[in-house]
């Protein structure tokens, strides 16, 4: 576009929307007051070369001045505030969500500095405008995240802001609430007492009112600063009372969002063909009842008369369609002698019977599709509801509900109103473990309602602990002729051979779900007759299907499978067997995802070997997925390796699952796999399986900061390496102590012990065991002020990890080498290294070491002499490391925080920190307690 000049009568045209200016008016824009003395001669000079470089049409002479016409699209800023204008609208309609995305969107348009290095006084004024709509948009959209419950993500942007435009109110506002919601009170008061003192300093004012009142609101803990809460659902009107159809319950309860879709329904038979809605679901989720009262509820839309049959579906012997269309017959006034005797014939006549009337028809407990569609009123203004534990997807035209069990709300309500508010007002954690051992089924809730409403000596507790007890869970739940076993009894007796097999065998497994992969090779069969079975399962309602290729039982049918499996597997081994293939399939597979994550690695050699290949997968994003989406079932599978005799495998699959403790994904469960394996084999003798459960939970220890109980762990796993004859344990026990000893502050045992390892896995062939144990001890190094040693330590664990192609196991050496750089002065070095191992750690979804890379970043930045980037990535770190990592590294995050802060004026905000960090520190006992303190004493802060 020419010279500064020419750009910058350029932007004063753009600016001006389609107006016209006049010649004067962009002298003054280009030059204001010391124009230059051929200014006018220059300006039209500046137009004529836009007017070339732009096209016809667009720069246009208008009585002396110039305009630009151009689409209002054309220009980033007009769209910035058309997005910014769609945002408030969509705030005020309640849409925060895509308000949210609006402003990003806006925001977006600014890249940079705005008008950069065009001249004149114009620019300059706005520069200044678009800068100010900026942050007023990102003041707004801050706000949004605030109300949407994103307060500890928004400390860290908030914190840099705050840095960079220090004067700004509203920015301090936003970040007291943010940091406030997040718990963090003692930094949000700190926040106003930096406000105060640097407004008194800089302007000689005191804060704006907004700012004391939030204060004050904080101070008091007012109610209105928690995090905003979305208000529950209206309830549903009062369902009509019954006339033809079935009573209806009286204590109906919820299923709010499927009585308004059913009755949606419904409500579209008139001028329709016929209105269908096919009900399935698992014996005892309440179809009928549901169906019931939403017929009640449609009954005035169908004032010609309703008609109900029990179709005894899940029975040995279902009603006959010929049967029951001569009843509705006899119901619709025709006499006997004119009823036809073929199912065609009276089907017809059926049909001819309710033209141009309104009727609903309630098919209750069908068997199948093909029992229904003789019984379908195929007229205008007709509806019909069916329920059926089958899922009619070859019922043409039919609305399909899958009833699910009622939700936890749900559940209490009905069980108080059975029980009465009074019993249950006193004991309601017993009434919610009741509620939940029924597995929230609604006839399993109504029996034990019932059972206890009629036994006034009974307490609540009485019946949650004899629910407690699963193996007589099911006999528990039986009062008169309702028994929820009996329910299942009748879905399982129609079930073929082979069905009846998968049930029965999937049941005795304890994880939430079952992947068609892991459910082919507990059956051991191919994945296409498995999914068959399942899916037969799935349409008979005694399985869910969770997603696409997943599978599970509710809680209740599960227990009544392993009865079954108890009952009718024979031979009984069976059962293991299936667990025994279960836990062999994700071992394998782990095994895998493990080997594409860190190649080279000879964990997997030491391995059990498996009996199946398992999955295979050729990218570390596709690998990872399943490893975090079967989380939960692999450590299931682990608890009952460990009580079925297939430890070494269980114990295995924890080694190559590590990634799940690294993470923290299912932490406690994790946890609690390893403890239970150890605790079981230190019992029983089998030290390689003990060792390498030790070794298992160091790891767990370690990474939640718990660093006393790590030691014990891989100190006994060390002292059992050679009566286990395992170089796994020998390799990664002394580089695990090595580590501990280093976080501990015992330089010299650590490099001992470190020494041991290395040597170990050289011994061992294990390369990246060596280049880990490397970059380990160069950390022990730094710590002991070798920085040289410790830079050239790690670049050898690099180079090692280079070699073989290891993105992971890289990303840790980068992190070492980054560490070291930093506190040898080469900083760009560091920078560079820290920000690849950020990188690999978060596409890894190692969240442990994104959070401390980000930590190291802000050291290395600190050191640059870049306070507030310091202090915006050590917001990050806390927001990485809120549930995994630790109060002790925590800690070290809110000490280096509070030391940038301190750098950037904030003195009252790095003192909170501080204060904070000191009594992490005091209750864990940590040396660093001393070093916080001498940052909190007068002197230091001064």
């Amino acid at each position: 576009m020419g010279s500064p000049q020419q750009r910058a009568l350029l932007a004063a045209l753009l600016l001006r929307d389609g107006r016209m200016a006049t010649a004067a008016q962009l002298i003054d824009a280009l030059w204001g007051d010391d124009p230059p003395s051929q200014a006018l001669a220059a300006v039209r000079t500046y137009a004529s070369r836009l007017r070339k470089a732009l096209g016809p049409g667009i720069l246009v002479t208008e009585a002396g001045g110039y305009a630009i016409r151009m689409p209002s699209e054309a220009l980033d800023l007009t769209h910035a505030e058309d997005l910014a204008a769609g945002a408030e609208k969509a705030r005020v309609e309640g849409d925060l969500q895509r308000a949210r995305t609006l402003l990003n969107q806006a925001l977006t348009q600014w890249d940079g500095e705005p008008l950069a290095s065009v001249p004149g006084p114009y620019a300059d004024t706005q520069r200044t405008r678009l800068e100010e709509l900026r942050l007023q948009l990102l003041e707004t959209r801050l706000d949004l995240d605030l109300e949407q419950g994103c307060h500890a993500e928004a400390v860290s942007e908030l914190t840099a802001l705050t840095a960079a435009h220090p004067l700004r109110e509203r920015l301090r506002e936003l970040l007291m609430l943010a940091l406030y919601r997040s718990g963090r009170q003692a930094e949000a008061l700190a926040v106003y007492a930096d406000t105060r003192r640097l407004l008194a300093d800089e302007l000689g004012v005191d804060p704006r009112p907004g700012l004391s009142e939030l204060q004050q609101g904080i101070l008091r803990a007012d109610p209105a600063l928690a995090e905003p809460v979305t208000a529950p659902p209206e309830p549903v009107a009062a369902p009509v009372r019954p006339a033809q159809l079935p009573a209806t319950v009286p204590d109906f309860t919820g299923r709010t969002a499927f009585v308004s879709e059913l009755s949606e329904v419904l409500a579209t038979a008139e001028g329709r063909v016929m209105a269908v809605s096919a009900v399935a679901g698992i014996g005892g989720v309440g179809k009928t009842t549901l169906a019931v009262h939403v017929a009640h509820a449609s009954r005035t839309r169908f004032p010609d008369g309703q008609l109900y049959v029990d179709l005894q579906g899940a029975g040995p012997r279902s009603a006959e369609p010929e049967a029951v269309l001569g009843a509705f017959l006899r119901a619709l006034g025709t006499p006997d002698p004119s009823i036809p005797e073929t199912l065609e014939e009276r089907a017809a006549l059926y049909r001819t019977l309710l033209d141009g009337r309104r009727v609903l028809v309630l098919l209750d407990n069908a068997r199948d599709a093909a029992q229904v569609r003789p019984l379908l009123p195929g007229t205008e203004g007709c509806a019909t509801l069916v329920t059926s534990r089958v899922r009619m997807v070859d019922l043409a035209g039919a609305h399909l509900v899958d009833l699910d069990v009622m939700s936890p709300e749900e559940a209490m309500q009905l069980f108080t109103r059975i029980v009465g508010e009074e019993r249950v007002g006193s004991e309601r954690e017993a009434a919610l473990d009741v509620v939940a051992a029924c597995g929230f089924l609604p006839l399993a809730i109504r029996i034990a309602a019932s059972r206890l409403a009629a036994r006034r000596t009974w307490t609540v507790s009485t019946l949650a602990a004899k629910l407690a007890d699963e193996r007589r869970r099911l006999d528990e739940l039986q009062a008169g002729d309702l028994a929820v076993k009996a329910t299942f009894e009748l879905g399982y007796g129609q079930l073929e051979p082979a069905q009846a097999r998968a049930f029965r065998l999937l049941g005795i497994a304890d994880g939430p779900d079952v992947s068609l992969a892991a459910a082919a090779a507990a059956l051991d069969l191919c994945e296409d007759d498995t999914e068959e079975l399942l899916e037969a399962l799935v349409d008979t309602s005694l399985l869910e299907s969770a997603a696409p290729g997943r599978y599970r039982f509710h809680d209740l049918l599960r227990l009544y499978a392993r009865s079954c499996a108890e009952r009718d597997e024979q031979p009984p081994a069976e059962r293991t067997a299936a667990l025994a293939r279960l836990l062999d399939f994700y071992l394998a597979t782990a095994a895998g995802v493990y080997a594409l994550e860190r190649p080279g690695d000879r964990t997997v050699d030491h391995l059990e070997r498996t009996a199946r290949p398992g999955l295979s997968f050729t990218d570390r994003g596709t690998a990872l997925d399943w490893l975090y989406a079967e989380a939960e079932c692999l450590l299931a599978a682990v608890r009952q390796g460990e009580r079925c005799g297939s430890r070494r495998s269980a114990v295995d699959l924890l080694m190559a699952a590590k990634a799940l403790a690294e993470t923290g994904v299912c932490a406690r469960r994790y946890e609690a796999a390893a403890t239970a394996l150890r605790d079981a084999t230190a019992l029983d003798g089998d030290p390689r399986v003990e060792a390498r459960a030790r070794l298992t939970l160091s790891l767990v220890h370690s990474t939640a900061g718990r660093f006393t109980a790590a030691e014990q762990e891989a100190r006994r796993a060390l002292a059992l390496a050679d009566a286990a004859d395992d170089p796994w344990v020998r390799c990664n026990a002394p580089n695990d102590l090595g580590i501990i000893a280093l976080y501990e502050g015992r330089h010299a045992e650590g490099e001992r012990y470190l020494g041991d390892s290395i040597a170990a896995f050289r011994a061992d062939g294990n390369r990246p065991g060596e280049a880990s144990a490397l970059c380990n001890l160069s950390r022990i190094q730094l710590a002991a002020g070798r920085t040289e040693t410790a830079v050239r330590l790690a670049e050898e664990g690099v180079a090692i990890y280079d070699r073989i192609g290891l993105t992971l196991r890289l990303a840790n050496g980068r992190y070492a080498l980054g560490m070291a750089l930093t506190q040898a002065g080469r900083l760009t070095e560091a920078l560079d290294q820290l920000t690849e191992a950020l990188a690999v750690f978060r596409e890894s979804r190692q969240r442990l070491w994104e959070g401390m890379s980000l930590f190291r970043l802000a050291e290395a930045h600190l050191t640059a002499g870049r306070p507030a980037r310091s202090a915006a990535l050590a917001e990050q770190a806390l927001v990485a490391l809120r549930e995994i990592g630790g109060p002790w590294r925590r800690g070290g995050v809110l000490t280096l925080l509070g030391r940038s802060l301190a750098r950037l004026g904030q003195s009252d905000r790095a003192r909170a920190c501080w204060a904070e960090a000191l009594v992490i520190y005091e209750e864990l006992g940590s040396r660093e307690a001393d070093e916080v303190r001498s940052l909190l004493s007068p002197a230091a802060v001064a």
